[in-house]
Formats: structure tokens, C-alpha cells, sequence
């Protein structure tokens, strides 16, 4: 048996008891909706992470992640493309082909550019890729003729958008998910440091959005460190995630970490653990929701590896 064939059937024969029982969030697998591979030593090198950044500026590659993630039953990830550079997507592809852990690619094109089309055409070919990475500024106006006309595409073809930008890219968000109904959204890293002090301040700002039910809230940014320590009681970000849990529901909030600049924060294990403890006191159904089934209605990931045994 090949190595990764007796990983996959161990791991896999790890989670049958829980097809007999409810599981608790501590053992309810996931899927991580929000990492980032990528190697500075390349020839090319990368356009992020910066030489300067001591924590992020090394190689980062599934292996590694796997190291900090199968712990806490992360059987696999969606991976969002950071760079800038079109064939940075196909990088992340080549490395899905022989990582089973690699589950979708949330990739990184700009609508509206004269090449967007091929480029869409040429990497949704691949099953893998799933959808795109946008921050504020490339929505600045959806009903600009060209970039309707590539959205438009986006949405034709099943896939998934992740916006990105904190609290400033709301208000683009809410055209987007308005003018194409059918076109699937992910709002990124919520909830915001913006209303840290006051959680309830951003209820407003969420309200109509949450209303809409292509938008899904994306709880990947949620542990913070004030004056050099780790905030890691979850009880202090309870009054947050209950006000994005009363929102969005129970079916449109799904989790991510953004590994591995989540580690300039804290490390995996405390992520997971906030949010697995949260979602605790909302019984297994809601937690199983937030680790995998919403995200895989957002994004339709593909079912391979050890991911394959989870079931719909």
C-alpha cells in the first residue's frame, strides 16, 4: 500500500464511530475554507508574503499545514490564491495533483481585464477551482459593462466569489450579491476588529446582506492578540459570533483559519479551539454545519482524499 493510501485509510477509519454517534465539535471533522500555499525560494519567487515579514516569508506547502490542521480533524482544505500572478493559480493546481488534501481553489483573476475570460475559461476547466478571490476595489462598480460581463461568467459558471476588504467592502458586497442573485458569496474574515468593543454595531452593517441567501459569512479572523498576548477565552468572542450566528443562520456561516498568517496570532490548536468551543453550546448539527456542510454548499468542493468520506 502507498504511503498516502494507508494515510488516507487510517485517518478515515478514524472518523466511522461517529457515523454511530453525535459527534462533539472536538471531533467533528472540517474543512479548512481559507489557507495559503505558496514558496519564496521558487525562482520567480512570490509577491507576497514581503521579504521583511519574518513569520509568513518561508515555504508553505500542504504537508505543513497538514502538521497543524489533522490534529483537530481537518481532512481537507480550500485553498485562496493571494497573488497576484495568473499562473500562481496553476502552481496551486499542480501541487492539488498530488495532494489529495487540496480540496478546491478559490483563485486570483481581476474582471473587467481583457484576459479574463480565457483565464477563466482555461482554470475552470479543472474541477479543482472553484472560485474567485476579489477585494473592495475590484468591485467598484458591478454594473461597469465589462465587469458585469465577467461576473456574469463567474456566476454561469457555478462558482463562488470571496470578497475581501473588512467593514469597507460591505456596501460593494451587497451590490454584487443584488444584482447577481445566482452568484455565490463568501464574505471573508468576519468578525471584523472594526467592532471588537461593540459587537452590536455591526449588526446594521450585516443586516441586509444576511437577508440575501447567496451571502455566506466566513468566521476565519476571529482570535486576537492585545498588547503582545493571545486572547484565547471564548467567552470573548461570544457576543461577536452570536451576532453573526443570528444573521446569517446556522447554514450560511462556514469556517476558515487563513493559515498561515493566523500565525502571527495564535497558533492553530487555539483557533480551532475557540471556535470549536463555541460552537459546542450550539449542538453537533450547527457545528457540523459551520466545519463542512456550508462550505460545501458555498463552494462545492470536491470530494477526494479523506475528505471523500465525509457524507452529504
Amino acid at each position: 500500500m502507498h504511503r498516502r493510501d494507508f494515510v488516507r485509510t487510517a485517518v478515515t477509519a478514524s472518523l466511522l464511530p461517529l457515523a454511530g454517534r453525535a459527534a462533539t465539535p472536538n471531533h467533528i471533522p472540517a474543512i479548512d475554507t481559507h489557507t495559503h500555499f505558496y514558496d519564496p525560494t521558487r525562482t520567480a519567487g512570490v509577491p507576497w508574503p514581503p521579504k521583511t515579514d519574518p513569520v509568513l516569508h518561508r515555504p508553505r506547502y500542504p504537508a505543513d499545514f497538514r502538521a497543524q490542521a489533522t490534529p483537530h480533524r481537518v481532512v481537507g482544505t480550500v485553498v485562496v490564491e493571494a497573488s497576484e500572478w495568473v499562473e500562481d493559480n496553476q502552481w496551486i493546481l499542480d501541487l492539488a495533483k498530488t495532494d489529495e488534501s487540496i480540496v478546491g481553489l478559490v483563485g486570483h483573476l481581476v474582471p473587467g481585464r481583457p484576459e479574463f475570460a480565457a483565464n477563466l475559461r482555461r482554470f475552470a476547466a479543472n474541477p479543482l477551482f472553484r472560485g474567485l478571490r476579489m477585494r473592495g476595489n475590484y468591485l467598484k462598480d458591478v454594473a461597469d459593462p465589462a465587469l458585469a460581463a465577467d461576473l456574469k461568467r463567474v456566476a454561469d459558471l457555478g462558482l463562488a466569489i470571496d470578497t475581501l476588504g473588512g467593514a469597507t467592502v460591505l456596501p460593494p458586497t451587497l451590490a454584487l450579491a443584488r444584482q447577481f442573485p445566482s452568484l455565490r458569496i463568501v464574505i471573508d474574515h468576519v468578525p471584523f476588529a472594526d467592532w471588537d468593543r461593540d459587537p452590536a454595531a455591526m449588526r446594521p452593517h450585516f443586516a441586509e446582506l444576511a437577508r440575501l441567501p447567496n451571502v455566506f459569512a466566513k468566521i476565519s479572523n476571529v482570535v486576537r492578540r492585545v498588547d503582545g498576548r493571545i486572547i484565547d477565552d471564548p467567552a470573548h468572542y461570544r457576543p461577536a459570533l452570536d451576532t453573526l450566528l443570528d444573521l446569517f443562520g446556522p447554514d450560511r456561516v462556514v469556517f476558515g483559519s487563513n493559515w498561515p498568517v493566523s500565525d502571527r496570532v495564535a497558533p492553530y490548536a487555539t483557533l480551532h479551539r475557540v471556535v470549536a468551543e463555541y460552537f459546542a453550546a450550539k449542538g453537533p448539527a450547527v457545528a457540523e454545519k459551520y466545519f463542512w456542510r456550508n462550505s460545501h454548499a458555498a463552494y462545492r468542493w470536491i470530494r477526494r482524499g479523506v475528505a471523500a468520506s465525509l457524507v452529504p
